[in-house]
């Protein structure tokens, strides 16, 4: 059944809207003509396009909707058409009983569907096992987007996925099921990732390497440890050697050869035996091995320059893939190193018998070309990128992706195991309501194929003859039509009673055509179908006898809804006329303070900008008269309908009661009080309503208040302020002091609300 109708942009409806909800089984709508009434039954019956309004059913199926309104009179009781034919049940026990047996099963089964479809998407069709699988995926959703805010300078690798929460978490169930990348740390995809998704890669070129084999076969030379003396065999070799000073006497040979044969150290005359010993000790051997030291000395100096000026190259130091810092630090430990190797070479060319102890660079060696290398590994690695770039690109994403996983991980088996439940349950479900669904349809067409054994429009006629004649219509009736499945409205003598019919005998059998056709179908088959009946103002112009009779029947389907066993699973009756509403809404079990518990009452109201829909927990048309009060006390007050409404009570009040002096009441006001006042006790010159000029005074919202207290004074200065009191009840507001106190004889006032 219908559970809401919300109404916008429609008849009497502006775009905010108004809303019928918490609807039941019965549902009593009244209002005026022209307040939106048959808006509602228009959209109920879904006969137009209603894009702002909408109507919400109980698990989401709609019924089918027999709608009574001027619509339905003037599409089947034109006077150019036919009138289709009704199909109901003739007398075929046996088939009847086995479609109402047919219809229970089905009824059972529906309601099977229902529970299942409750329990898979709830009542609303927004909740239920669908939902709880919802909220787990959305949950997914916040809890993996929430992870990925700590891979921000990874962005790249989440390139069209960074604004879509839902397509990321899509993308990462995929990759939960399928990503064998290798697992990285944070740290090292970050450095990846700033130079494969830098979009500035170069090709770079490689630091060249440095060939320090020379240095270390220079620093292995015998030389080195060789010690250089003098021939043994000569004279003077003997001190020489127990003195151990033959890099001294070396030393002082050229300043012996500056002084011709005088020595240097002592001043005194030598010999030529001296000299020639001399010679002959300083040897060509000897003057070789000085010779192999001078060269060593030059080629060592020469060969660490070298190196130092190729690892100082501007290539190699602004490289940005060395790590310069480094680097330099080491290129000046072999400076040292080389620097404190050639200070060695030269001091034993100073003293060639002395031993040279060289420092060994190839370690500092080494480590400075470990740099080279790690830089040029580097190198390789940018140009194996820059070669293979989109292959880079994607194995990156792929492991970005294994990291986030890897960090999700306690997420991901969580919901893999809480989705695993729901979705197991989510397939029965599926499962049965898909079973349910073939054996509803299965169980529909049987109850369609016994209906059109016994289904026939002839019965309604009958049916409808009877009534008509029951009531006193008998110079017309219904009558098979010459086309098959059609009626044709008759008079007694056999001609065409359509065109000339009554407006109440067009209304009469209007309503008993539509009666007939909420238990029947315009087809063979369809008659008991579920569906929601709509009677909108049925009695528009019925006397008051067939009022009473349209009441009964209208009570009559209500009855058949109740028993829970009928197809008719929802009825609205909506109406203007007071004394229709008050007959069908008649119910001796309903409770005098509330409604009963599957039944609502509501009031179209409409003001001059809009209607609304107002709600109510008991009847709220009492009496016409009561009514009127009603409007009174509505907060705001109608500015349309407010002066109609107070001349009226004023008119029904004091012509019941009688004794009024008009020009008394009048004349005790002043200035624009007393125009209102004539104006709202015009009703007592009968020839009044010929002028209606003279008795409409504008009434815009800031004049309401006044024709209100107007209205109040009206009651207190002729002596019935004590009705005024009782009618307004919790809503009555005495008139302020300046205004209460110009009102005459209070004993008065006192002794009638005593006697109301």
């Amino acid at each position: 059944m219908i559970e809401s109708i919300f109404l916008a942009n429609e008849g009497a409806y502006d775009a905010t809207g108004t809303k019928l909800e918490g609807l039941k089984k019965l549902n009593y709508i009244f209002g005026s003509n022209g307040s939106g009434k048959t808006t509602i039954s228009r959209v109920v019956e879904g006969s137009g396009s209603f894009p702002d309004c909408e109507i919400s059913w109980t698990g989401g199926t709609a019924l089918e909707a027999r709608v009574y309104n001027k619509d339905f009179v003037e599409k089947h009781f034109d006077a150019e058409s036919s009138i289709k034919g009704i199909y109901t049940f003739g007398e075929n026990v046996k088939v009847a009983t086995r479609i109402k047996t047919l219809k229970g099963e089905a009824d059972t089964i529906d309601a099977k569907l229902r529970n299942l479809r409750k329990v898979l998407i709830g009542e609303d069709g927004e909740s239920g096992k669908k939902k709880e699988r919802e909220t787990l995926d959305t949950q997914l959703l916040l809890d993996v987007w929430d992870a990925k805010g700590n891979f921000s300078e990874l962005k790249d690798a989440f390139s069209g996925l960074n604004s879509d929460k839902k397509k990321f978490r899509d993308r990462y169930l995929i990759e939960a099921s399928s990503n064998i990348a290798t697992l990285k740390e944070i740290v090292e995809l970050r450095k990846d990732a700033e130079i494969v998704f830098s979009g500035t890669l170069r090709t770079a070129t490689a630091l060249p390497d440095q060939d320090s084999s020379k240095i270390q076969a220079l620093e292995g030379d015998a030389i080195l440890k060789k010690k250089i003396i003098g021939k043994k065999d000569v004279d003077i070799a003997a001190l020489i050697e127990t003195l151990g000073n033959s890099d001294w006497v070396q030393q002082g040979r050229q300043y012996f050869d500056q002084l011709k044969g005088q020595c240097p150290f002592c001043q005194q005359k030598t010999d030529a035996a001296f000299k020639q010993s001399l010679e002959a000790y300083f040897d060509e051997t000897y003057i070789n091995d000085l010779a192999d030291i001078d060269k060593l000395l030059s080629d060592y100096t020469d060969a660490s320059s070298g190196l130092l000026i190729g690892y100082n190259a501007a290539d190699v130091v602004d490289s940005p893939y060395l790590d310069r810092e480094a680097f330099k630090k080491d290129i000046a430990a072999l400076r040292l190193a080389l620097d404190s190797n050639v200070e060695h070479i030269s001091a034993k060319r100073k003293e060639p018998s002395a031993p040279a102890a060289l420092t060994d660079t190839a370690p500092l060696f080494a480590v400075v070309n470990a740099h080279i290398g790690t830089a040029n590994a580097k190198v390789k690695a940018n140009n194996d990128t820059i070669d293979n770039l989109a292959a880079r690109k994607k194995e990156l994403t792929s492991q970005i992706w294994k990291r986030l996983l890897e960090d999700t991980k306690a997420t991901y088996d969580r919901y893999m195991a809480e989705t695993g439940v729901l979705d197991k349950a989510i397939t029965s479900l599926s499962g049965k309501i898909e079973a349910e669904t073939t054996n509803l349809e299965a169980k529909q067409k049987e109850i369609e194929e016994n209906e059109r054994q016994i289904t026939s429009i002839k019965p309604t006629i009958d049916a409808i003859n009877k009534l008509l004649k029951s009531f006193g219509f008998t110079n017309f009736h219904l009558a098979e039509g010459e086309d098959s499945g059609f009626y044709e409205v008759k008079r007694a003598d056999g001609s065409d009673a359509k065109r000339t019919l009554s407006e109440g005998e067009k209304s009469f059998i209007t309503f008993l055509y539509f009666f007939y056709l909420v238990g029947g179908s315009f087809s063979s088959s369809g008659g008991t179908n579920d569906k929601v009946v709509v009677f909108d103002d049925p009695v528009s112009s019925l006397d008051a006898d067939i009022l009473f009779i349209v009441c009964n029947l209208i009570k009559n389907i209500v009855a058949e809804m109740r028993t829970g066993t009928s197809p008719i699973k929802q009825v609205f009756v909506l109406t203007h006329n007071i004394y229709f509403h008050k007959e069908v809404t008649f119910d001796k079990k309903r409770s005098a303070a509330t409604a009963r518990s599957d039944e609502t009452f509501w009031v179209v109201r409409k003001t001059s900008e809009c209607s609304q829909l107002v709600s109510f927990n008991e009847n709220p048309i009492k009496s016409s008269y009561e009514l009127l009060w009603r409007e009174v006390r509505q907060k705001p007050p109608s500015d349309t309908a407010i002066q109609n409404v107070t001349r009226r009570i004023l008119e029904h009040y004091f012509k019941f009661y009688g004794g009024i002096t008009p020009e008394t009441i009048i004349d005790s006001f002043e200035g624009k009080d007393k125009m209102v006042c004539s104006s709202l006790l015009s009703w007592i010159n009968d020839g009044s309503h010929f002028a209606p000029d003279d008795l409409y005074l504008a009434c815009d919202p800031g004049q309401i208040d006044r024709y209100l207290a107007v209205f109040q004074r009206i009651f207190e200065e002729s002596g019935h302020g004590g009705h005024y009191k009782m009618m307004m009840g919790d809503d009555y507001i005495p008139l302020p002091l300046e205004i209460a106190a110009d009102v005459e004889d209070q004993d008065i006032i006192v002794q009638e609300a005593d006697g109301a």
